[in-house]
């Protein structure tokens, strides 16, 4: 089953499973999928694609960027639903903040402190938004937008621990020219996983899937297909109540 990326649908996935069994799906909020009604973050998408694994025969579970963060989230929560997870250009690790971070650009400051203090519209604030913030955020509109701000301040750390701990296999497919999720990052990535990862890195290659990236992908998957699965047990979440296990 594979997992598109933000602002992207299942069709991504076409060229990499052409002639197999397998699903793609359109997340909430992309493609035919309505969007959630609150500001979900990876761990709320994890419960609702958890809900179709259970449906399935543990399969493999490939995630692209935005895809990838629930994937990893979906493996740690419930390893026992998942073959293995195959990755590519996912942000799994949050940059770590530094006194010499760059900060928004003073007048962007000035502004956002009027509007807060009601000063300034909401027209002029969102008009400077769509200036100063990336291409996703200048195009996500209400709900949507909360959750990619949700997202991109999530860090993966934890949930990668889990996964090594728990023994699923995780192939790591990136593109070497990646700026969304640069290869150091999915180095680190990678040393967290530990001896249940592999990194392959696509000279040439960078964020979306591109020809050379499918081809490895098929690969990775097709690997993880193949293998014997792990002996994971499931893993119930201690804040759900008993009588609702």
């Amino acid at each position: 089953m594979a997992l598109h990326g933000w602002a992207r649908t299942r069709a991504d996935w076409a060229p990499v499973l052409a002639g197999t069994d397998a699903l793609a799906l359109d997340l909430p909020g992309h493609g035919a999928t309505p969007e959630p009604d609150a500001a979900w973050g990876a761990a709320e998408y994890a419960d609702f694609v958890i809900e179709v694994l259970e449906t399935l025969d543990r399969p493999v579970l490939a995630g692209h960027s935005f895809g990838g963060r629930v994937a990893i989230t979906v493996a740690a929560k419930r390893p026992d639903l998942v073959r293995g997870v195959v990755l590519t250009g996912v942000p799994l690790l949050r940059k770590q903040p530094t006194g010499g971070g760059r900060k928004p650009a003073l007048g962007y400051r000035v502004v956002r402190a009027l509007h807060q203090r009601g000063l300034v519209g909401d027209d002029r604030m969102e008009q400077l938004r769509r200036k100063h913030g990336s291409a996703d955020y200048a195009n996500a509109r209400g709900v949507m937008r909360e959750i990619l701000v949700k997202l991109v301040n999530e860090d993966y750390r934890e949930e990668l621990l889990a996964v090594a701990g728990h023994g699923v296999p995780v192939a790591m497919v990136w593109g070497e020219h990646d700026t969304a999720a640069p290869v150091p990052m999915a180095r680190e990535a990678l040393d967290l996983l530990g001896e249940v990862a592999t990194l392959t890195v696509v000279p040439g290659s960078a964020h979306l899937l591109d020809a050379a990236l499918v081809a490895e992908l098929q690969q990775a998957i097709a690997v993880l297909r193949e293998s014997e699965p792990t002996q994971t047990a499931a893993v119930t979440d201690p804040s759900t109540p008993e009588e609702e296990r």
